[in-house]
């Protein structure tokens, strides 16, 4: 199942409108494109009603906030909701500051997004209304590990019931849960961390997931996260003397470019509880 929904971006082209931070505007373009996606990018609020009216995804990302890309978010998030889009939310650094904590919070108060995405800090923040960050990187403390795997899958079942959608927790081990079944996924490399923006990538990717496969919303979450890990792995196969993060962040769109349904399906490490 998680082959033919990369198949299915592929096939439907899924245009995704991306409210997301300047860091990574670029990569998330070109990775949408890679996946076999449309990206296209406005944060001006009187831009952004009309292109996200024309997209089936709307990615919002807090990477980078500022009064009128925040004005945008909830201007762009209330057009695509009306019109039954798919809306995810990627709370970064939710936790390092009031701004992007009480956006974050908002964003969920006032929409209701089908995809939240982030690491399990920014989603604890997310879950409790409060909570802390070191930037935008996961507390150590908080890391979902083989010792309280079990913790963390009840949180993601409880906070994806809770907010009514499907909750992506990205970081060594991922989880993702639409509130019932948990995905859990062991793809990837602890040297993506050295990268700016997969975390961003893999919102916009998701997003173009998602919007492709509207019957098969949590399979095609967990597909873009098993093809962001096991795009870092190839990639990683494939670094030279020499390489570094730079490269290493080519060789992992180069990687999702060549993806096949079939390899993703081969190659995904992922149990279901």
């Amino acid at each position: 199942m998680l082959g033919i929904c990369l198949e299915n971006v592929r096939k439907n082209v899924p245009l995704v409108h991306n409210i997301t931070n300047y860091v990574t505007v670029n990569d998330v373009a070109n990775v949408l494109l890679a996946c076999g996606g449309s990206p296209i990018m406005s944060d001006e609020p009187e831009d952004v009603v009309d292109i996200t009216s024309i997209c089936g995804g709307l990615n919002i990302n807090i990477g980078t906030l500022n009064k009128r890309s925040i004005e945008a978010m909830f201007a762009a998030g209330r057009r695509a909701q009306e019109l039954g889009h798919v809306l995810l939310l990627d709370p970064v650094g939710a936790g390092a500051g009031a701004l992007r904590t009480n956006t974050a919070v908002k964003l969920m108060e006032q929409l209701q997004f089908d995809v939240i995405r982030g690491n399990i800090s920014e989603i604890k923040t997310l879950a409790h209304g409060s909570g802390t960050t070191r930037g935008v990187d996961a507390d150590a403390c908080d890391a979902v590990t083989e010792q309280n795997l079990s913790a963390g899958v009840q949180f993601a079942r409880d906070f994806a019931r809770e907010a009514g959608c499907i909750v992506a927790i990205t970081g060594a081990i991922d989880l993702v849960s639409d509130g019932n079944a948990c995905y859990v996924i062991r793809n990837g490399r602890p040297e993506m961390g050295k990268i700016t923006g997969t975390g961003c990538q893999l919102s916009g990717m998701m997003t173009a997931f998602v919007t492709a496969n509207p019957d098969h919303k949590l399979e095609a979450a967990a597909a873009a996260v098993c093809a962001m890990g096991l795009a870092g792995e190839i990639g990683w196969g494939h670094m030279e003397e020499g390489d570094g993060n730079s490269t290493y962040r080519n060789r992992i769109i180069d990687a999702i470019y060549n993806m096949t349904g079939e390899i993703l399906e081969k190659g995904a490490k992922y149990e279901i509880l």
